[in-house]
């Protein structure tokens, strides 16, 4: 049998994940107040293609068209905790989420797999905040 597998490089991997926003740049100063970067803000004409990246995932905002896609904010994962934010210093990183709009649901809690708290963007989605107990990259 083949060499076990050591790398992305054998992999289709995921580039990006589009996240419903009511309004493009209400999204940009929401991720880049959490420290992350715009990489891309191209007019497409009826709409723009906006992306934000914390160095290893990019979302693509996507500004909600029609009443369906208007109701998904704050709904994108059907009430569940759907995106899981690492952090390396969890109370600077939960202060920079609340100067940003967050909401905390809870206070942090230890779990054998680190620290965590679940909180809401400004629309209402739910995150995990995670502070790993091994370092991780």
């Amino acid at each position: 049998m083949g060499r076990p597998f050591c790398g992305y490089a054998q992999l289709m991997r995921l580039g990006a994940v589009a996240y419903i926003v009511p309004d493009y740049d209400a999204g940009i100063a929401f991720f880049t107040a959490l420290g992350w970067t715009l990489a891309e803000d191209i007019d497409q004409g009826r709409k723009r293609w906006v992306t934000v990246t914390d160095g290893h995932l990019r979302l693509v905002l996507a500004r909600a068209e029609g009443q369906t896609q208007k109701a998904a904010i704050g709904a994108q994962f059907a009430g569940r905790v759907g995106l899981f934010m690492m952090s390396r210093d969890f109370a600077t990183d939960a202060a920079r989420i609340r100067a940003a709009g967050g909401v905390f649901e809870e206070e942090p809690r230890r779990e054998s797999y680190g620290t965590v708290a679940v909180w809401r963007d400004p629309w209402g989605t739910r995150w995990d905040l995670i502070e790993p107990a091994e370092p991780t990259d």
